[in-house]
């Protein structure tokens, strides 16, 4: 089988167009603008914070207690008196996709910015 020119400029094209969608795809779960750590108990938002302010948060709710850090841009569940601690393993994060849940507590908190067009992006 031989290789033409046609053939050649053919793969050129697909080549570009499959690099314009992988970019495109890849620019589209991104966002510019503010992120927003949004902490909910129960379903309900207790709080919105930016997350370019560093803070510790506190969620005193039914008498369980889970304290959230904000700090250089990421996100951390840094104490929880549920037993099992896995809210606390989950480490930080830092824009939608992905979020700290206390199951016992009933705690989420997850980073949303107010341009992005999806709740998350998929890895």
């Amino acid at each position: 089988m031989k290789i033409t020119k046609a053939d050649i400029g053919l793969f050129i094209i697909f080549f570009i167009m499959s690099l314009i969608s992988f970019v495109y795809v890849y620019n589209m779960g991104k966002s510019t603008g503010e992120q927003t750590v949004i902490v909910s108990h129960d379903g309900e938002v207790v709080g919105k914070y930016p997350i370019s302010i560093d803070r510790q948060i506190n969620v005193d709710k039914n008498g369980h207690t889970n304290k959230i850090n904000i700090k250089d841009g990421n996100v951390q569940m840094t104490f929880s008196t549920c037993q099992n601690q896995d809210c606390i393993r989950q480490g930080k994060i830092h824009d939608g996709s992905k979020s700290i849940i206390c199951l016992p507590n009933k705690i989420v908190v997850e980073v949303k910015s107010e341009e992005s067009q999806f709740d998350s992006v998929a890895k």
